[in-house]
């Protein structure tokens, strides 16, 4: 046993700690870039992924841009598709989303964004910047589209708007 503490002196411990989530208590959103073919030419394309946190059921919808009119329509119809929002919504720190970053994990909302927070019933919260773990079931979705990512376009799941 003292052979063993003697080992580990001075080593960093790193610990792990799974998250785990009740039915219907948060859901995760993220953005990809990816490259598809579009009318013949290849476009450029904002992918916003959604995913339940308890279930894992995703939702991925394609845009051109990545605005504020953009999210909110990324929202209602991932709304739609899952057939209602969760309690909490988990988000990197999105410009178009955060209007302000406050002490801790206090945050300024966009009106525009909170007004949509507060119809569907959900309390948006931002991860500590540069945190991806603390939404890492959708930052595993997005590293999981598959090459070519037009086979998403026949899934489903997604949608392009």
């Amino acid at each position: 046993m003292q052979k063993w503490r003697r080992q580990g002196e001075g080593k960093a411990i790193t610990a792990h700690i799974p998250q785990s989530f009740a039915p219907g208590e948060a859901f995760q959103f993220d953005w990809s870039h990816e490259l598809i073919e579009l009318g013949g030419a290849v476009v450029k394309v904002k992918v916003a992924h959604f995913q339940l946190c308890y279930s894992r059921m995703q939702f991925c919808v394609a845009y051109l841009r990545e605005s504020l009119e953009i999210v909110l329509d990324a929202h209602v119809r991932a709304m739609e598709y899952f057939g209602g929002s969760c309690r909490k919504s988990i988000y990197d720190n999105l410009k178009t989303v955060v209007s302000k970053i406050l002490m801790g994990k206090d945050r300024d909302f966009n009106r525009r964004f909170q007004n949509l927070a507060s119809h569907y019933l959900f309390e948006p919260v931002a991860c500590t910047p540069t945190a991806g773990w603390e939404k890492g079931q959708v930052e595993s979705q997005v590293k999981f589209i598959p090459s070519p990512f037009s086979s998403l376009l026949r899934a489903r799941h997604f949608v392009y708007g």
